[in-house]
């Protein structure tokens, strides 16, 4: 009851959602953009069991992320893994129908959403632990209000991208910029991005031009639909 009553715990809590607000809305992308093609039954799955399973990841890298910052070229590979999912989930078309393909493309969806968030949520989890300032409840409070926000994010990038199919190349975009900010983030670089700042906005564009023209390309090479009988 005490904690409730302090003004530096509320403080703490305003940042922390605010936080969120911020950082969830690239995750809610990643979301949207490998659930957007299943059936809609499929997509609220995969939303659930992605955006749970992300918040269990988070809880964990809670304990490490700070430690894991700090090793060399582990943002490297992170930023070309959002690099690779940037462009698989542009360069993802429709294809075939059928039971077991929903099951697979939504174990694919899954999978696609965990390894995204693993990667674009280290910058999340050491603001919400520093905003938390070694307070637990702050700490659980804020992964839980993450929650929500993501679910709610995707849903709603989903019936956008519905009606407004420019959205998922602006999303793919928004992951290779992701990406490419994350690789040159790296501590290896850390002296060499120090001295020439610019480069982080380079990489960050060069990151969202090979997501966008890698994937358009790998699209346009996949079989078309033929017109129904």
């Amino acid at each position: 009851m005490e904690l409730l009553q302090s003004p530096d715990f509320w403080i703490g809590l305003i940042k922390i959602i605010w936080i969120n607000i911020i950082l969830s809305g690239d995750n809610a992308v990643v979301i949207a953009l490998a659930a957007r093609s299943l059936p809609p039954e499929q997509q609220k799955k995969a939303i659930m069991f992605g955006s749970g399973a992300a918040v269990v990841l988070r809880i964990g890298l809670t304990l490490v992320a700070a430690r894991l910052l700090e090793m060399s070229y582990l943002q490297i590979i992170g930023g070309l893994l959002l690099l690779w999912i940037g462009v698989q989930l542009l360069g993802d078309e429709e294809e075939g129908d059928g039971h077991s393909k929903e099951a697979g493309g939504l174990m694919a969806a899954v999978r696609t959403i965990l390894i995204a968030d693993l990667v674009m949520s280290l910058d999340n989890v050491i603001a919400v632990a520093a905003a938390a300032k070694g307070s637990t409840t702050l700490l659980m409070l804020g992964l839980a209000i993450s929650i929500p926000l993501v679910i709610f994010g995707s849903t709603l990038m989903i019936k956008l991208m519905e009606r407004y199919p420019i959205i998922v190349t602006l999303g793919a975009a928004l992951i290779g910029w992701v990406g490419g900010e994350t690789i040159v983030s790296d501590v290896a670089l850390k002296s060499f991005t120090a001295a020439n700042p610019w480069l982080h906005y380079v990489a960050a564009a060069a990151g969202a031009a090979l997501v966008i023209g890698l994937g358009k390309f790998l699209s346009s090479r996949k079989p078309q639909p033929t017109a129904g009988h």
